[in-house]
């Protein structure tokens, strides 16, 4: 592993570690209303939103409200957004003269960036219109995002207080938008167009290269989204190459840049957490359990790509490494690092081909997402995913000792082990149903470009990517068809709301319980011996749940590959 590669890893670490104490509070002072740097003028934008939308920020709702609300406002965005694909011929800012999106085509990308999945079953620079990009898709990369961030915080009102109300949805929507995702993803943008990313409103530009050949570079408002889609684990790309594409990431910096943005808002949410549960510890040790399954998926990844393929003669040099797929400027160890990371979140942007990856490397990137992305998992998605295993660790914790499990003080009874579950379940179910599905009809057969164990793994890959919200794929998968549009929907939808429906049932039912004291039985869940079974139960669920599904798709391919040939 390159000198190089351990530094870019280390950096942003270090970054993330710096930056996630301030930015841990910037966000719950956002969200409970008190005064921020940014209060002073966005103040009066926030009250004046309030009072055209009719808002009570006083008037807090149940877990049942807000949840509806939740569900509202996504379907809600899912309308206007397939609305907007369909009509877009006709509107202005359309350069490119992109026509009407098809139906099944408009309703997929609707969902997708409504839940911050972004799975993109088009190229982005001529299959939408300039004004979709900004008044679409790059709105829903905001307010998406928001709500999920909305979500997890009013888990965490709830663990920490002895309230039955757990905050106004809309309320949490605004101040997540306004003082947390906008101004950081200003100062962002503002960063990508020094670094050379275009913003601007011109079409395309067509060139005459020296062969005399006729070329057209498409330009457009691409910093503006290009942050948000990263800073809000959301990876719908500008552009078909997204990460890859040298106007959405120029230079090393801008790389490094994705890398931190990525995990700046995941992983402070912990930190988050700490204070809404008035006990720092538990949020580090949140921290430090997503940060060592990251690393060690990192590492394993950059490794990997980095041996090179060891199909290839030994008289092909590979002092490079796997660089099938990669972008030459950054190379196969910060390839297959950016791979991990953005499988990671629910980003799915980096500047390399899944498909291209070495077996193990995908089947990395697969775990991390089948496992409920919570290393360190999306904004918001990530904090909750996480707390769905502290549940289930301090459920399996009191089995072996014969004690009715406790968390935060307060006692983890059958409905909440339900909900918990339940979160689980419906994800897990949504992803080996459809995948059995899709690999038993001739519709979904007609998706893979390859033969098994590839052709496996890109059916695998996408339902694991679209049921967890992240949006990458094996790109070779053929998934502009009406089968995969409307089954890869109900994917997205199953994987947002089948997880946090239930978590907000389970916020409902442990925000009013009383807490506890503590005694010589009371597990510490913030202590080192906790944080390594929670490891551990993250890594058995997901290995339980799907090891069989993982043994026909890259681990077979892995295992042909070390002996020296290939399935595909």
């Amino acid at each position: 592993m390159s000198l190089g590669g351990l530094l870019t890893l280390a950096g942003v670490l270090l970054a993330v570690v710096a930056l996630t104490p301030p930015v841990g509070r910037l966000i719950y002072a956002a969200m409970e209303g008190q005064p921020t740097p940014l209060t002073r003028f966005l103040g009066p934008l926030e009250r004046a939103i309030y009072r055209v939308a009719g808002i009570d920020p006083a008037k807090e709702q149940g877990w049942q409200t807000y949840a509806v609300s939740l569900g509202v406002f996504t379907f809600a965005s899912i309308a206007l957004l397939y609305l907007l694909q369909r009509v877009q011929g006709v509107l202005p800012l359309n350069p490119t003269g992109a026509g009407p999106v098809s139906p099944a085509l408009a309703f997929n990308t609707a969902v997708s960036f409504a839940t911050t999945t972004d799975w993109q079953n088009y190229a982005g620079e001529t299959g939408v219109s300039q004004l979709t990009q900004m008044a679409g898709l790059t709105v829903q990369n905001f307010v998406a995002a928001a709500a999920g961030l909305a979500a997890a915080v009013a888990v965490a009102r709830a663990l920490g207080s002895q309230r039955t109300r757990i905050g106004n949805f809309w309320v949490d929507l605004v101040r997540a938008t306004l003082y947390v995702l906008l101004p950081l993803s200003v100062l962002a943008a503002f960063f990508a167009v020094a670094q050379g990313v275009p913003q601007t409103l011109a079409g395309p530009h067509t060139f005459t290269t020296l062969q005399g050949a006729s070329q057209t570079v498409i330009t457009g408002p691409m910093a503006s989204q290009d942050v948000i889609k990263i800073l809000g684990s959301n990876g719908g790309g500008y552009l078909n190459a997204n990460g890859a594409h040298p106007y959405l990431n120029p230079t090393a910096l801008s790389n490094w840049m994705d890398l931190l943005l990525n995990l700046l808002v995941p992983f402070a949410l912990t930190y988050t957490f700490g204070r809404y549960v008035r006990d720092a510890r538990q949020g580090w040790a949140l921290f430090a359990v997503m940060g060592t399954l990251l690393v060690a998926a990192s590492l394993a990844s950059m490794q990997l790509e980095g041996a090179g393929n060891p199909l290839l003669p030994a008289s092909v040099n590979q002092a490079a490494g796997n660089m099938e797929g990669k972008e030459v400027r950054f190379g196969a160890e910060v390839g297959g690092l950016s791979a991990a990371q953005m499988a990671a979140t629910t980003t799915g942007a980096p500047p390399a081909t899944y498909a291209s990856l070495i077996p193990a490397t995908g089947g990395v990137a697969m775990a991390l997402m089948l496992t409920g992305e919570v290393a360190p998992g999306g904004v918001g998605s990530g904090l909750t995913g996480i707390l769905v295993y502290v549940l289930l660790a301090v459920f399996l914790a009191g089995l072996m000792v014969g004690r009715t499990p406790e968390y935060l003080g307060k006692k983890v009874e059958s409905y909440e082990i339900q909900m918990t579950l339940l979160a689980v379940l419906v994800p897990t179910i949504a992803v080996l149903g459809l995948v059995a599905l899709s690999v038993s009809v001739p519709a979904g057969q007609a998706g893979p470009a390859s033969a098994p164990p590839h052709g496996f793994s890109e059916v695998l890959y996408a339902f694991a990517s679209m049921a967890g919200n992240n949006g990458s794929s094996f790109s070779s998968l053929s998934g502009n068809t009406p089968y995969y549009n409307l089954v890869g929907a109900a994917a997205m939808l199953a994987g947002r709301f089948g997880h946090l429906i239930p978590m907000l049932a389970l916020a409902g039912s442990m925000g009013p319980k009383r807490q506890v004291a503590r005694s010589l039985g009371t597990l510490p869940t913030c202590s080192g011996l906790f944080a390594g079974f929670l490891t551990g139960t993250i890594v058995i669920v997901g290995a339980l749940s799907y090891f069989a599904a993982l043994a026909l798709g890259p681990i077979a391919e892995q295992l042909a590959l070390l002996a020296g040939h290939t399935l595909s």
